[in-house]
């Protein structure tokens, strides 16, 4: 049914249901990450395991993201709004009574299901219920979500851990969960026209194996050093290029192609995806290296690490609304080039961290990493999804959510990978400290100073490519 059927849209209501059920699920992809240690010690696990926890969910997300473009012209906004978000009050149920690591793995896989619906139907509706020269704002708003949840996810699960158990991070938010659930069914309308176009079912199963595969061996590849060699990471990643390859000859040639990949040919949309990826790559590589450094190599206790994380998480969801209002007043080059500009120069001072580092500094150096990406993150996506026309919001929107979540996997995967190799080395080379209590400290320390010479390429990576971006006219 189109929306011209409709009942007046008020997309104030729409857009709150939304970002809520948003928030909560984005909070569920890093709130976990200040309980790593808990988690391995309660199920006898190592690092490599329980880091998917965080890339288990975003090979779920990696995989269902894509078909989001379909699923928006089968199913009404109600529809998949409420799929979405008993998906996610089923997994949190299931996480909160774990008896072990398997069955907590399948709830995230169950809460990573109610992300993957949420969020291509987050970006969507925005797009279709409000003009374009409100966008900024709006999407600025939804910056606020999309970066703030996971910045403060570690901080409240400190918390959490140390005053009661990880479990709790589950409980808190069912309620949260089943409230939005309520809200929704009272307040969200039907936004979205429903064509219900053929199933291709050959393009769901290459993209399945195409960006199932990519996120899987980069996540295999993340159990340290001499992995990537292991056939476990090797052949996923040769079946992913190959799927993806398959999946986009395909796309190419079909009149209703499943995900229309014709987007690639504006070329602001093509930056503002390429600006995103990078953006997401910092932003969860940091989200995992940084609780492992604080409470491993600085040996803080889980709330203070998490504590510490707090300000650059808040002070990056309160610039997320300004800079969407900047952008909307002079457009995204402004932002998204200092933006660059500053995520350099921090993730190039977080490589020289030890255990020597203040938590003053730690602080310091946190919030202005993510100052730099409140500036980047929304301007760039915003920009890049105004170039498009209208119908083709849904795979523009899918097209940007999947990347997001690809980059996230292969921003953890890699950061870990270094960052083991890296404690390896430093082990290996200093062997006769090993009777120094903080020898292990020191090791960690090491690897991520490598791990963050990583993240600080991949921001000079997308500092040239900023160099590119332009205003689009709407």
């Amino acid at each position: 049914m189109s929306s011209l059927e409709q009942p007046k849209i008020k997309p104030i209501p729409i857009t709150i249901a939304l970002m809520i059920g948003a928030f909560i699920g984005l909070l569920s992809e890093t709130a976990l990450n200040m309980a790593f240690t808990e988690i391995m010690s309660d199920f006898g696990i190592q690092t490599h395991a329980v880091q998917w926890l965080t890339t288990g969910y975003l090979l779920v997300l990696g995989i269902l993201v894509p078909i989001s473009a379909l699923l928006l012209q089968w199913f009404s906004t109600r529809q998949l709004f409420s799929a979405s978000l008993l998906f996610s009050i089923l997994g949190t149920l299931v996480a909160a009574i774990a008896p072990n690591f398997a069955v907590l793995m399948i709830a995230r896989v169950i809460q990573a299901i109610g992300t993957g619906l949420l969020l291509p139907l987050m970006t969507t509706v925005i797009l279709v219920i409000f003009p374009a020269h409100k966008r900024g704002t709006i999407m600025g708003t939804m910056g606020l979500v999309i970066t703030f949840a996971p910045a403060v996810g570690p901080t409240l699960s400190g918390l959490v851990v140390d005053k009661l158990s990880w479990h709790w991070i589950f409980w808190i938010c069912l309620p949260l969960l089943l409230f939005t659930f309520l809200f929704g069914l009272k307040f969200m309308q039907n936004v979205s026209t429903i064509t219900k176009p053929k199933i291709d079912i050959l393009s769901v199963v290459l993209s399945t194996i195409g960006f199932g595969g990519i996120v899987y061996g980069f996540s295999n590849a993340g159990e340290g050093a001499g992995s990537w060699g292991d056939p476990l990471v090797i052949i996923p990643l040769l079946l992913g290029i190959i799927g993806l390859t398959l999946f986009t000859i395909r796309q190419l040639r079909m009149e209703q192609p499943m995900l229309n990949l014709r987007v690639f040919k504006f070329r602001m949309f093509t930056f503002g995806v390429l600006i995103v990826f990078i953006c997401m790559m910092l932003i969860l590589s940091a989200s995992i290296l940084l609780p492992l450094y604080l409470k491993g190599g600085l040996m803080l206790a889980a709330f203070s690490a998490g504590l510490m994380l707090l300000p650059g998480g808040i002070i990056n969801g309160l610039m997320s609304p300004i800079t969407g209002r900047l952008f909307d007043k002079f457009g995204p080059r402004g932002l998204v080039m200092p933006g660059f500009i500053i995520t350099t120069v921090f993730t190039y001072l977080f490589s020289n961290v030890t255990t020597e580092t203040t938590t003053i500094a730690v602080i310091v150096m946190h919030t202005c990493l993510f100052i730099g990406v409140a500036m980047i993150m929304m301007p760039a996506q915003t920009n890049g999804l105004n170039q498009l026309p209208k119908e083709h919001y849904p795979d523009g929107a899918a097209v940007m959510n999947t990347l997001q979540q690809i980059a996230g996997a292969i921003g953890t995967a890699i950061a870990i990978s270094i960052m083991s190799a890296g404690q390896t080395k430093y082990m290996t080379s200093n062997a006769g400290e090993m009777t120094d209590p903080i020898f292990m400290s020191k090791a960690l320390a090491a690897g991520v100073q490598n791990a963050f010479m990583f993240a600080f390429i991949a921001s000079m990576i997308g500092l040239i490519i900023s160099l590119f971006v332009r205003r689009v006219k709407v």
